[in-house]
């Protein structure tokens, strides 16, 4: 059998900000038969999972889904709606945008990449009004699309999206909107229509509580009339037969059929009326964001995301002392404790940690890892100014879920 935890006993503690744990639920959905993907039974399945989507992603129109990675989602929303040499503005808020530019350019297409100076353009989200400000400088509307991550995973800043949608239209520029929501969907508030975007990008491995493997792009009217005259190459990415197939619930190749049961039993979950469906989502991982930013604030620390409205509810950034090398107190928490936490990435690489407090989580998980943490950042020499631990019990304990518990029969 393969090893999955080199500790002898007990259970891991998986809170990097995703792939988050995979509830027993969506596994034992994962484990039924895998079924004829062009008979009857599997035209019930793809209708079902391609309907629970579309209300995730809160949209009325098409979601494709492909059987990859985000980053293949990230390919896709860039092939169908552009072509070679097209001008792209992209926002850097940290690593994930800095590589979706990457990805860009080595497609032939020509990117300026906005945003604030050094390390500290990587503390804060979006800031709406310098697009609009290079849009209205782009008279000849050379730029064809504008790309923004709406929750950088390795900063933990959210974006507000509303606010560019409305940048530009504010520079009444025919630009497309390109969103990646591969860490914020079914973790922090996302509206595909009313937020007017174009394509939003996401995967399966974050709020919606899967394995990595299947991934997304939600569409506009606006970018399916795009991907009519796109000319950059694509054959598997292209929308059009994918589309198509999916009125009757097919798809054009051999879908990813055991994932599609999970996605099936996730959105169930996740919509389930008797917690609030998407709003009581919402409403608890910020709730669980909150008591974990009260620790971090306890500890006499700093937060990656240094603007307080742009703070995830999906993911916490840790900086450290000058001096201390983040990996360092990673790797010992990991080694003495069992938990694991997500590694600074790019331009923060060992000057932070981030904490995942996402998808299948309640608060004892989150009071587990943050005594983990203290732990381990006491025995790295961290000096603290007072008990995180202490204080996130005092936030969960006196700030009661939004919830209740259905009462026994």
């Amino acid at each position: 059998m393969v090893t999955l935890d080199f500790h002898p006993t007990g259970r891991h503690f998986l809170q990097i900000p995703g792939p988050s744990p995979v509830p027993d639920r969506i596994l034992r959905a994962m484990s039924y038969p895998t079924i004829d993907h062009r008979g009857p039974e599997f035209g019930v399945l793809g209708l079902r999972v391609l309907k629970g989507i579309q209300q995730i992603f809160q949209t009325k129109h098409p979601v494709v889904i492909y059987p990859a990675s985000g980053t293949g989602a990230w390919e896709a929303a860039l092939a169908n709606t552009l072509s070679p040499g097209d001008q792209v503005l992209m926002y850097e808020t940290g690593h994930f945008a800095s590589l979706w530019q990457k990805l860009a350019t080595r497609l032939g297409l020509k990117t300026e990449f906005l945003g604030l100076p050094g390390v500290e353009g990587w503390r804060k989200g979006v800031q709406a009004h310098l697009i609009e400000e290079r849009l209205k400088a782009d008279t000849g509307h050379a730029i064809k699309a504008v790309c923004v991550v709406h929750n950088e995973t390795s900063t933990g800043a959210t974006s507000n999206i509303l606010a560019v949608r409305r940048a530009i239209d504010a520079a009444k520029h025919p630009a497309l909107l390109l969103v990646d929501s591969i860490s914020g969907l079914a973790s922090a508030e996302y509206k595909h229509d009313e937020w007017g975007v174009d394509v939003t990008v996401s995967g399966s491995q974050k709020g919606l509580m899967l394995p990595p493997g299947i991934s997304f792009n939600a569409l506009s009217p606006k970018a399916i009339e795009a991907s009519k005259s796109a000319k950059l190459p694509k054959s598997f990415w292209a929308w059009d037969e994918i589309i198509e197939m999916n009125k009757t619930g097919y798809w054009p190749y051999t879908p990813n059929t055991n994932l599609l049961y999970g996605l099936a039993e996730a959105c169930d979950m996740l919509l389930d009326p008797h917690f609030g469906g998407l709003q009581g989502v919402f409403a608890r991982h910020q709730r669980w964001a909150e008591g974990v930013r009260a620790a971090v604030k306890a500890w006499g620390l700093e937060i990656q995301c240094s603007e307080a409205p742009s703070q995830s509810p999906v993911l916490t950034g840790v900086i450290m002392p000058e001096g201390v090398d983040a990996d360092a107190v990673r790797k010992l928490i990991y080694e003495r404790f069992d938990l694991s936490l997500g590694t600074g990435l790019g331009k923060v690489k060992g000057r932070m940690f981030r904490i995942g407090h996402l998808g299948d989580c309640n608060d004892l998980t989150l009071m587990a890892a943050l005594s983990g943490c203290e732990m381990g950042l006491k025995l790295s020499g961290v000096k603290l100014a007072g008990s995180g631990v202490a204080a996130a019990m005092d936030f969960f304990a006196g700030h009661p879920a939004p919830v209740a518990l259905q009462k026994a029969a």
